[in-house]
This record gives structure tokens, C-alpha cells and sequence, in this order.
């Protein structure tokens, strides 16, 4: 995807998990490397999508 850096999630469980005291077993990283994968990519779709600064994400109701 042109010359953005590609995604290290397993850089991120190396950073984040210490930082918020939660103890990552080496069974289970890879399993959560790819949940943060598919999450990243959702993320990247959402932010993709323009809005003007006059659309509403949702309606309001009224009583």
C-alpha cells in the first residue's frame, strides 16, 4: 500500500503488553498478533471513509 510502513503487531504486544502489566505467553501471541491484523485493517477502513464536517453518524431523537 504505497510507501506506508507495513503493520508489527507483534512489536505492538511487545510494547503495549508491559506497559499495561498484562503478561503475553508465548502460546498465544500469535493468535493475538492476528486479531490486532484484522483489527488494523477494519480501523484503516473506517478512517478511509470521508465524512463532511455537516454529515451526522447517526440521527438524534427526540422525545
Amino acid at each position: 500500500m504505497g510507501d506506508k510502513p507495513d503493520f508489527d503487531a507483534l512489536a505492538v504486544i511487545d510494547a503495549v503488553g508491559p506497559m499495561i502489566g498484562i503478561p503475553i505467553s508465548p502460546d498465544y501471541r500469535e493468535g493475538i498478533a492476528t486479531n490486532l491484523k484484522i483489527t488494523a485493517e477494519f480501523a484503516e477502513a473506517v478512517l478511509a471513509f470521508h465524512m463532511d464536517d455537516a454529515d451526522q453518524s447517526a440521527p438524534v431523537f427526540e422525545a
